[in-house]
């Protein structure tokens, strides 16, 4: 945590080492959580892009409070996806696309784990937007318990519930089938 803090304070003098090692440690995790959001690769990477530029315009006012600095990251990501969302609501949703499918292998393997993505994906969708965003910083974000609970500005104890009962309705909801 301290090498942690020593970086930010080192960002926030504009240290162009501190910012690209800042920017390449959270960027793929940033992507992957925007792309599970949105569904979309090109406008996740634009998305991505713009968080990274929020920070960079805010990393001045950035306050350590012992939390990692991913947390702060995902609030920024979240809201980007909030307005991205708002902007869209009328418009049709993009499926699940390839991006998270393995591209090498045996083709019958990449089938089957596309089709269990999908399904996962269409079971998603029938969860509370908290479960959705707990699902997604959790195991799309690879963030811990801690991290998603700054970021939602939930409590540990909430997290892990909602984590729980998320859960809990994907295992309902995959057992008793998935209707697109």
């Amino acid at each position: 945590m301290q090498e942690e803090e020593a970086l930010i304070r080192r960002a926030q003098e504009r240290d162009p080492v501190a910012l690209t090692q800042l920017y390449e440690e959270n960027f793929d995790r940033i992507y992957r959580y925007i792309v599970l959001k949105i569904g979309d690769r090109t406008e996740a990477e634009d998305m991505t892009q713009q968080v990274f530029l929020k920070v960079l315009q805010s990393i001045s006012s950035y306050k350590w409070k012992g939390m990692p600095f991913s947390s702060w990251l995902y609030r920024i990501a979240h809201n980007q996806i909030v307005d991205y969302l708002r902007k869209k609501s009328r418009r049709a949703t993009v499926p699940l696309d390839d991006s998270f499918v393995d591209g090498g292998g045996n083709p019958t393997h990449q089938a089957e784990r596309k089709l269990q993505i999908e399904e996962i994906a269409i079971a998603a969708r029938k969860l509370t937007k908290a479960q959705q965003e707990v699902i997604s910083l959790r195991f799309a974000g690879e963030l811990s318990i801690a991290e998603v609970s700054q970021a939602m500005g939930k409590s540990i104890g909430a997290v892990k519930a909602l984590q729980h009962s998320a859960i809990a309705a994907l295992r309902r909801v995959l057992a008793a089938g998935v209707e697109p």
